[in-house]
């Protein structure tokens, strides 16, 4: 085994492992998505499903794929490969991950970017009916080149933090951009909960209503837990092999775990008070961030700074994210393939600028063309929180529970020896038993078998 950890970069002290891998995990998974997916799905009564599922699932699995990361200090795909050959699959379907979902999180993410300059500008504050708002959505998503000159922007912004190195790229941007996020929903959320439908908001995202749940809905929380936490797409196994060896991982796993339901409670926070104000539908879909909302901004005082703000907090969300899933692609192709750091960001980021640039014609111009039925942006999206997502952490799971040495584990977890822990037979029998009978209905429900 050729070993070059030796000279391999570390991230600085608890804080940095804590912001870094807390950037991985909070995306628009947790502020674009969260909110509408629980809009559909009863509101509180999700939540606590949810915050269930990031326990028992996301914390168990977090831990596993630092535990694969630090032990080797190697890419995704290199870890797996230096445990055992046999399961090397698990880090190339990590980073076939990584790029797909890359294809379609680019675009959205130039969306955020288009809105922002939109809020600056006062273009969204002139309109007025959430007609306007749709039509306005509806025809920037199917423009041919708009959306892809803001795509292209944004590529070029991960780019540029991966250029800079794990130490002074990926880590300094974290320090920046993840206090920056939390001031900007902390003031979101204040001004949120003095709208007058805060109080009912509030209900809705916080009074669990048990008539609502169904299978699908723990399901769809399942799912959530798992998109929100992004495990099971390598980038923590990624990032922790940056990690120090006196990084205490338990820590980290659940500052990250707990950091990333903060977000995604806030968004929810922020969101709901202001749909019940304006009186509509809290299960209005993925639109809801880019059509309803910045209608409701508009009825408020000073709704070009709010608007503004709002779809900076997307930038950044979105910005911590692509940089870890380029880190990802980056890392394997430095690491396996020996090119120069400098020529693997820059093959990752040619190539998932191309994928990039289909799924987001294929919203417009190359409407025509079908998978199954949907759209490229439409079908990246499902085969990555559907297939290749719920397959990374299944097997993630049956890895590090049956065939890893649980020695390895133990060790990782306590820092050879040097941490007390308690915790390491419950987490093997949540990774041996229960994690991957969830995990496999989870993945069959997405595919509609039952």
């Amino acid at each position: 085994m050729h070993h070059h950890s030796h000279n391999r970069a570390t991230l600085g002290g608890k804080l940095s492992a804590v912001l870094v891998a807390a950037g991985s995990s909070v995306g628009l998974g947790n502020i674009w998505r969260f909110p509408y997916v629980a809009g559909d799905n009863g509101g509180g009564v999700f939540l606590l499903i949810y915050i269930g599922c990031v326990l028992l699932l996301g914390l168990p699995i977090m831990l596993a794929e630092f535990a694969v990361g630090r032990t080797t200090r190697r890419n995704a795909v290199g870890a797996y490969h230096a445990l055992d050959r046999r399961w090397s699959f698990i880090g190339y379907n990590s980073v076939l991950a990584a790029f797909l979902i890359l294809g379609f999180y680019f675009v959205v993410s130039g969306w955020t970017a288009e809105y922002t300059v939109h809020s600056l500008t006062g273009e969204l504050a002139s309109l007025s009916t959430a007609e306007e708002y749709a039509a306005q959505f509806e025809g920037f998503i199917s423009n041919p080149w708009r959306p892809l000159l803001y795509t292209l922007l944004f590529i070029l912004a991960t780019h540029a933090v991966i250029a800079l190195g794990v130490q002074k790229g990926i880590e300094r941007s974290a320090k920046v951009l993840m206090p920056l996020l939390f001031i900007i929903l902390i003031a979101l959320s204040i001004h949120s909960l003095l709208m007058p439908g805060a109080a009912e908001g509030m209900r809705f995202l916080f009074r669990p209503d048990f008539s609502k749940v169904t299978a699908s809905t723990l399901l769809t929380a399942l799912g959530q837990a798992f998109f929100s936490l992004s495990v099971g797409i390598g980038t923590m196994v990624t990032y922790a092999s940056y990690f120090k060896p006196e990084t205490n991982l338990r820590h980290t796993a659940l500052n990250v775990t707990l950091l990333d339901t903060l977000v995604a409670v806030l968004a929810g926070v922020v969101i709901f008070p202001a749909v019940f104000t304006a009186g509509i539908a809290p299960s209005s879909g993925p639109s809801l961030v880019f059509i309803t909302l910045p209608g409701i901004f508009n009825g408020m005082p000073l709704s070009m700074v709010w608007s503004t703000v709002f779809f900076l907090l997307l930038v950044v969300a979105a910005l911590t994210s692509t940089i870890s899933l380029h880190e990802v692609i980056t890392a394997y192709l430095h690491e396996e393939w020996h090119l120069s750091r400098r020529s693997a960001a820059w093959l990752t980021t040619l190539s998932t600028a191309a994928l990039a640039t289909l799924a987001s014609l294929s919203l417009g111009l190359l409407g025509g063309w079908r998978i199954c039925g949907l759209t490229l942006f439409d079908a990246l999206d499902f085969a990555t929180a559907n297939i290749l997502l719920p397959l990374g952490g299944l097997f993630t799971c049956i890895f590090v529970g049956w065939k890893l040495d649980p020695e390895r584990f133990r060790e990782q977890l306590s820092n050879h020896g040097t941490l007390r822990c308690r915790i390491h037979g419950l987490l093997i029998f949540l990774l041996r038993w229960v994690c991957p009978v969830i995990l496999l209905l989870v993945f069959l429900d997405n595919l509609g078998l039952y």
